[in-house]
């Protein structure tokens, strides 16, 4: 314990003398008390500014404003940032969104593809947008997760803006629309969720996926969605005598074609071969070996494409009504 001189003056003393000072030492508790409640309080601001993500100036004020209460101070920042970016993101609307990223999340039999806009790369780059994007690949699939059961063939939906931004990112998730206003808030760029496809498939099938351009991720808890510039998923079908053992690298080799050759639909295995321009995927020179077309590729492999999707960031395309393919499947038993 740390103590205090405390001076005094003792009475008179025989024959006059004069009293010297008289030295007592007092316990004093205060200045270390200061000290800890101001630790605390350091403390408290410090996990508050690292939990939200919000300035060291905001989080000090709520932390006053509720006297040092963290939970009511977090509900606080949030309520003012949302605020604050739904104002800016109605003063930035109209601003074109011409960059961002591709998110691509597999889940099991289930993988969605999200596109989502801002102004700018640098934003693009920046983890709280990442975040967003994450956010929009979840929410996708937690709204599609009792479709995805008890299926004979596969189910392809697309969904547009209006759609996305009222679906929660969780059972007891925000909306999109919010999430959207707190990241417009906070990185300070008109941003918007344009469009989604979200993909099933039974036992018998498979997906492929990959991402072009893909950005190294920053943070842990965006490592299960892949983020780029290009996006594909492939639905194929795989036959008995096919390696299941490599239908995960040659998911990844046709989704490589079908971002770098951009093909407008599968076409048949009858299809006389083509050149550059041709458009029918099977007929399409492959991509990793232009030598053989990519149906020529695929059939000794004992695998069938069925369909696919192709994303590209900031193309000006038409999204498609809300569809669920089945189609393939069914045409082909009932034209045999």
């Amino acid at each position: 314990m740390q103590r205090v001189a405390v001076t005094g003056v003792c009475g008179p003393l025989r024959g006059g003398a004069r009293p010297g000072p008289v030295v007592s030492w007092q316990p004093v508790c205060l200045f270390h008390a200061g000290l800890r409640a101001f630790a605390a309080d350091k403390e408290l601001l410090v996990k508050l500014r690292k939990k939200t993500g919000y300035s060291f100036l905001n989080c000090k004020k709520a932390l006053e404003k509720f006297s040092g209460d963290s939970k009511q101070a977090e509900a606080w920042l949030h309520e003012q940032a949302q605020k604050e970016g739904w104002s800016k993101a109605s003063k930035l609307q109209g601003r074109k969104t011409k960059e961002g990223l591709i998110g691509l999340l597999q889940e099991g039999n289930a993988a969605v593809m999200v596109e989502v806009n801002c102004e700018t790369d640098f934003v693009a780059r920046n983890v709280k947008f990442q975040q967003l994007v994450q956010q929009a690949a979840t929410g996708t699939m937690f709204h599609h997760q009792g479709a995805k059961d008890h299926l004979t063939t596969y189910i392809k939906r697309f969904m547009k803006a209006a759609e996305l931004s009222q679906l929660r990112t969780g059972p007891a998730g925000c909306l999109l629309s919010d999430q959207l206003a707190l990241a417009i808030g906070k990185l300070g760029e008109n941003m918007a969720i344009k469009r989604a496809a979200w993909v099933a498939v039974p036992a018998t099938y498979y997906i492929g996926s990959y991402v072009h351009g893909a950005l190294p991720v920053d943070s842990p808890s965006l490592s299960n969605v892949a983020l780029g510039k290009y996006g594909a998923l492939v639905i194929c079908q795989a036959s008995e005598q096919s390696q299941k053992s490599n239908l995960a690298d040659l998911g990844r080799r046709l989704g490589q074609h079908v971002v770098g050759m951009a093909p407008l639909s599968v076409g048949s295995l009858e299809d006389e071969p083509g050149g550059d321009t041709e458009t029918k995927m099977l007929a399409q020179p492959f991509l990793l070996d232009p030598s053989v077309t990519l149906g020529q590729y695929v059939q000794p492999q004992g695998v069938s494409v069925l369909d696919f999707v192709r994303f590209e960031c900031g193309e000006d395309t038409e999204i498609p009504e809300v569809e669920e393919t089945q189609q393939r499947l069914a045409q082909e038993e009932n034209s045999s």
